[in-house]
């Protein structure tokens, strides 16, 4: 079973931010990359969940 799915926010490439579009049996998934406005297909390997913090950073505390 694939540990990604339809919708999951992603990280690829280091520090890009994308979304699951579609999951393939053989582990390679299609993903939307706003960076690039385009989808481009990558192995779960090179992907990691995107996590979302349940508090601010002090960073982002001042950009918001």
């Amino acid at each position: 079973m694939n540990k990604f799915q339809f919708s999951n926010v992603v990280v690829v490439e280091g520090d890009l931010i994308g979304v699951v579009v579609k999951s393939w049996s053989n582990g390679e998934h299609d993903v939307y990359v706003r960076e690039y406005n385009s989808v481009i297909s990558y192995k779960s390997y090179c992907m990691k969940h995107f996590i979302y913090s349940k508090k601010l950073s002090e960073e982002e505390e001042q950009y918001y």
